[in-house]
């Protein structure tokens, strides 16, 4: 698929020793540097988590549950299983107990410090599976769900920045989407928390999924690992002091709505912020739209900083076209890689609702976090000899594949939908140029995609990642 885009190892005549010889001094190989630090992995965490999610979930949620005892637990629940799977990626030493409380982060946390590569769950799941999977699940991921990630954000900062401005209705839909591109009360609601609870197998499934989508971000670490000062630590402390905070934010952000409103109220309000805006803060309540447009504007760049390292793994591993690989010689960012998710996820914004695609997004995601959490169990038996810094008990990665396989299935046997069968034709789908033009390299570029290279690395200012000690 790419052979006829390798660079030569000589720079002498070709377009990188054309980029590169304009800065003769230049310190830096072109590649990624360990720049984040503890704190900024911090708050890449909680800036990425805290975006639109809490501002947008909680309707949803409550929908799914029917009262508001139930909802909280569902929040509750998220951000332990969050933590959990985090932990099976990334593990803390074993001498930690905190991590017996915490699954989707804490397998991560063992994943990313045995395996210390960018690109997220894509290492993984090429070293636990193959090739096959690994490159599914980037075709998957930079395709459709970050991309829709992105867009998701994007919509919810645009609605909210649009709200204040058509009090009483909601925004026209032109407005939100061009927005989007260019992007103590009483307690009486608090009683009898449990009265009216939904108890639908589905509709509890449909509610984690909105709440999960709130704790979408739990992985961001995982995806720039290679940029990650001291992973072995920094990843694992950065988790298990991001997460627990975010969970505990959301609950108590969760109260405070329903102790302003009626879960009748909450489900009825355009903009879920804005009402407790004027309920509680009038007439300083446009303060809440502006915090919002803030918070979601920067998980948009949180997940905007992520969702290009894959796109830059893959293209480095040869499951994207080359030039997805190259490195900014002027800031070492892989920005052909950022600049390709931001045009797919403009494209989302365009015919898409937010509820739709966090269904969409959803549904996909924990088809891949499951198979993930399964690859750590499979390398336990068929990689002892990989060094893990951190290990969780087998129990961890076991809970969380049987989790997603609920929250994959729960939604489908309660209420099936041809968007499931789409989302998963599509990912299969992928095999219709993986076959071809990765296993069997077949080479269909070579007329077009050099000279196009050769432009785009003049214009973008970009060369091959090197390889550095």
């Amino acid at each position: 698929m790419d052979e006829d885009l390798k660079e030569p190892k000589s720079l002498n005549g070709t377009v990188s020793g054309a980029v590169e010889g304009k800065k003769p001094d230049q310190p830096k190989a072109a590649a990624l540097h360990k720049d984040v630090g503890l704190v900024s992995g911090i708050c890449l965490i909680v800036g990425t988590m805290i975006g639109s999610g809490i501002f947008i979930s909680p309707k949803a949620v409550l929908e799914g549950t029917g009262a508001v005892g139930p909802c909280l637990c569902v929040w509750a629940a998220c951000g332990l299983l969050a933590t959990l799977g985090l932990w099976v990626m990334n593990s803390l030493p074993s001498q930690c107990v905190f991590v017996c409380v915490c699954a989707g982060a804490l397998c991560y946390a063992e994943l990313g410090t045995m395996i210390v590569k960018s690109g997220g769950e894509y290492p993984y799941l090429m070293e636990g599976f193959g090739p096959v999977l690994a490159y599914l699940y980037s075709w998957s991921t930079i395709v459709v769900l970050k991309p829709s990630s992105f867009a998701i954000i994007a919509l919810s900062c645009a609605e909210y920045a649009s709200t204040p401005f058509y009090p009483g209705c909601t925004p026209p839909q032109v407005v939100t989407k061009c927005l989007a591109a260019a992007c103590i009360s009483n307690t009486q609601n608090l009683r009898d928390p449990f009265a009216g609870a939904t108890t639908s197998f589905g509709a509890i499934g449909l509610a984690f999924y909105n709440g999960l989508w709130a704790y979408d971000g739990w992985n961001q670490l995982n995806f720039i690992t290679e940029e990650l000062k001291n992973p072995y630590r920094n990843l694992p402390l950065a988790i298990i002091i991001g997460i627990p905070l975010v969970t505990v934010c959301y609950i108590f952000v969760n109260v405070a709505y329903f102790s302003v409103m009626t879960p009748t109220e909450l489900l009825q309000s355009p903009a879920v912020a804005v009402t407790f805006g004027d309920r509680v803060l009038y007439p300083l309540s446009w303060i809440v739209p502006v915090f919002v447009v803030c918070s979601t504007f920067g998980a948009a760049n949180g997940s905007c900083f992520t969702a290009g390292r894959l796109t830059y793994v893959a293209g480095r591993e040869g499951h994207m076209i080359r030039i997805m690989s190259y490195i900014s010689v002027n800031r070492y960012t892989p920005s052909p890689a950022l600049i390709f998710n931001g045009i797919v996820s403009i494209i989302y914004i365009i015919p898409a609702d937010i509820n739709t695609l966090i269904n969409y997004f959803s549904f996909a995601q924990w088809v891949f976090y499951g198979l993930t959490c399964l690859a750590l169990i499979i390398l336990r038996f068929t990689r002892k000899d990989l060094h893990r810094p951190v290990k969780v008990p087998i129990i961890i990665p076991a809970v969380v594949v049987i989790v997603s396989c609920y929250l994959v299935l729960a939604p489908i046997v309660d209420k099936p939908e041809w968007e499931y069968l789409y989302c998963t034709v599509f990912i299969v789908g992928g095999l219709l140029l993986y076959v071809p033009f990765i296993y069997y390299k077949i080479n269909w570029t070579q007329h077009f995609m050099r000279p196009l290279t050769m432009h785009l690395q003049l214009l973008l200012q970009v060369v091959p990642p090197e390889k550095t000690a």
